[in-house]
């Protein structure tokens, strides 16, 4: 349509009353970030420095380190820029590979999740042929498994974008790039978009929770065959620390996904707080969690 053209640009939003409040905002978003990145590449060093943790739990939680510290930082570039700078305006062509960035490290991190459920399955229901049955070799190949699926669902994405008019100011709901954000702001038919989004969605982030679901009712049901309640409870608290990563993971993406599908009278401060939730929250806890749960690496940080 020769009425329409493509606007080389976006406008992020996502910081209500920022103008007055900007400055502020910066210090807990840098001390949210600077705290995902010391926790995180404090787990990735300990798992590379001790050869007693090239095991296949530690080599999920690396790539779950990996994961978070990938998210974290495609996000708080732009959300820095526009808090200090008063930068709002954002490329095209960036917002297309932050939102890939985004997408991809949050798939990544969702299978890894997914994986480190079938560790604990295995641990618990197969306890003397967990290390015959989940070896490095297997953890590694599931790990590129991983990293190849994300590439192939999420590479189309970003290319069928470019195939859309933004016919008006685009201005988006969050201080980053969001795939069903943009195409809410498209001028022209979106439906292969909306259509293709979905499918991504729902074969990555909703077969994992599924997957995961149905390996902790497996799971449930080994522990309910243990015969004393000793050893449920400690089999359970092996879980534990997967179980938080699930919730923190899991709760705000579903929630975030029904708010861009069909809360269309949302408030703008209910897409930054669920939006800021799912994105920002788990590379932080994540860490800590899993070592104050690991003894290995407990034991490495109260050395350090």
């Amino acid at each position: 349509n020769s009425s329409q053209t493509r606007t080389l640009s976006f406008f992020l939003g996502g910081f209500p009353a920022w103008e007055t409040t900007r400055m502020w905002s910066a210090v807990p978003l840098c001390s949210t970030h600077l705290l995902a990145l010391l926790g995180n590449l404090t787990v990735l060093s300990i798992i590379e420095a001790v050869r007693s943790l090239h095991a296949p739990m530690y080599l999920l939680l690396a790539m779950l380190a990996v994961a978070d510290l990938g998210l974290s930082t495609s996000m708080f570039p732009t959300m820095l820029r526009m808090l200090w700078l008063e930068a709002r305006e954002i490329s095209f062509g960036t917002c297309l590979a932050q939102m890939f960035f985004i997408h991809t490290f949050t798939d990544i991190e969702s299978a890894v999740i997914l994986a480190m459920a079938f560790d604990r399955y295995v641990a618990i229901r197969h306890p003397r042929r967990y290390s015959s049955i989940l070896t490095n070799s297997v953890t590694t190949k599931i790990c590129v498994a991983i990293v190849k699926r994300t590439a192939l669902v999420q590479l189309p994405l970003p290319v069928l974008l470019t195939r859309l008019c933004f016919a008006r100011v685009s201005k988006l709901s969050h201080p980053y790039c969001l795939h069903p954000d943009i195409i809410k702001h498209a001028g022209s038919d979106t439906r292969v978009n909306s259509i293709s989004g979905l499918f991504v969605l729902l074969s990555t982030l909703g077969l994992d929770l599924l997957f995961v679901f149905l390996s902790y009712l497996l799971i449930l049901k080994t522990i309910l065959n243990i015969a004393t309640w000793r050893e449920r409870l400690k089999a359970l608290n092996t879980c534990i620390s997967h179980i938080c990563a699930v919730l923190l993971f899991f709760i705000p993406m579903i929630c975030l996904s029904m708010m861009h599908r069909f809360g269309k009278h949302v408030s703008p401060q209910a897409y930054v707080f669920t939006g800021n939730i799912h994105f920002l929250a788990p590379p932080i806890p994540n860490p800590v969690i899993y070592s104050m749960k690991t003894k290995q690496i407990l034991r490495m940080l109260c050395q350090r």
